[in-house]
């Protein structure tokens, strides 16, 4: 009786041994497999590209050229590029040209309008204006800059909230967002 008892708890053992044994091989596997789909998933929807430039020209003869070190498309809306390192040139049909420069971007393929932000940087014949945001249209033909807005041409240096730009008519409307707040502008000489 004793014997047998013995041999049903080796018999017990060792399927209880087969059995982790077997478990742990399964769990190997899956995590594997868990893996490598994880893996193909990332190589599948990766949507990085390098070196992005786009060009657009309107009916009016503006040239729109922007540049990135690199674009990652919105899967939501393929529309929608967000690039990192930007640098646009805008030349008008008057041959004046715009730069602008940041250290982010949103573009968007079908409008070409943009948002610029952090370090965002425009010069324009004589005049530079820094800011951290950004937000241009050609089809508006607009740029509004705002967050600590800095506007330095030879002869001033304008601090505001923000600064809009027509560009078509080069009008400019500077301005704060509290009644209480005013423009500060200094001169140079």
């Amino acid at each position: 009786m004793k014997n047998k008892i013995m041999w049903i708890v080796y018999v017990i053992f060792f399927f209880l041994i087969l059995f982790l044994l077997y478990s742990k091989v399964e769990k190997k596997d899956k995590l594997k497999e868990t893996t490598q789909n994880l893996t193909e998933d990332i190589i599948y929807n990766s949507n990085i590209i390098d070196n992005v430039n786009y060009k657009y020209k309107d009916s009016d003869n503006n040239e729109y050229n922007i540049n990135a070190i690199k674009g990652e498309i919105d899967f939501t809306n393929d529309e929608t590029i967000y690039l990192t390192t930007v640098t646009a040139l805008i030349k008008l049909n008057d041959d004046n040209i715009i730069t602008i420069t940041s250290d982010y971007g949103k573009y968007n393929t079908k409008n070409y309008d943009t948002i610029f932000s952090k370090n965002v940087k425009i010069d324009y014949l004589e005049n530079t204006i820094i800011g951290g945001y950004l937000d241009f249209s050609m089809q508006r033909n607009s740029m509004i800059i705002s967050k600590n807005v800095v506007y330095t041409n030879l002869e001033n240096i304008l601090k505001a909230d923000v600064v809009e730009i027509n560009i078509k008519t080069k009008d400019t409307k500077i301005f704060m967002y509290g009644n209480e707040k005013k423009v500060n502008i200094k001169s140079i000489n």
